[in-house]
């Protein structure tokens, strides 16, 4: 039996893709201060298809090619996307009821990338001091995971209880 079909290989193609460009198209919005991160939503995906977690890794190291830190983001900043996808997959193959897998699921997301990415930002030299950053990405990456995400998560649950497919 293949572990990883030529599906699900695409499937993590194309959110990969989506995850940068959508980054690339806001440029410095993407990596400054304040993060201006759409693409976070995207985060939710582990929650449903173990494919996203390469994907938002690779979508992650792409993004961060032009982040301005370069290789300590394209690291660290994907290391926290990696871990955090793991974890919010973990949490979606439980037998919890949908509102409590999306409010678990986003903590990792939130939390790994407000503790890593401050010190990404200040290791990389940006003049930030990492408690208001870690705050500031505590506030966004919530507001991406949960407010963007949550519609994204009923339209894809609602997608797959009619046998459709998603993102492929």
């Amino acid at each position: 039996m293949q572990r990883f079909p030529t599906k699900k290989l695409c499937r993590a193609a194309v959110i990969a893709a989506l995850y940068s460009v959508v980054c690339w198209l806001l440029g410095e919005l993407s990596w400054g201060p304040l993060q201006i991160r759409p693409a976070e939503a995207l985060c939710i995906l582990p929650l449903f298809y173990i494919e996203a977690v390469p994907g938002l890794w690779i979508g992650c190291v792409l993004a961060n090619l032009f982040s301005g830190y370069g290789p300590l983001d394209m690291g660290v900043g994907a290391l926290a996307t990696l871990f955090a996808s793991l974890v919010t997959h973990l949490v979606g193959r439980t037998s919890l009821p949908d509102v409590w897998k999306l409010v678990l699921g986003g903590i990792p997301v939130v939390l790994f990338n407000a503790v890593l990415i401050p010190w990404v930002m200040v290791l990389g030299g940006a003049p930030v001091v990492y408690w208001e950053q870690f705050f500031s990405m505590l506030i966004t990456e919530s507001v991406w995971f949960y407010v963007l995400g949550t519609p994204f998560y009923l339209a894809v649950k609602r997608m797959r209880k009619k046998g459709l497919s998603v993102l492929l």
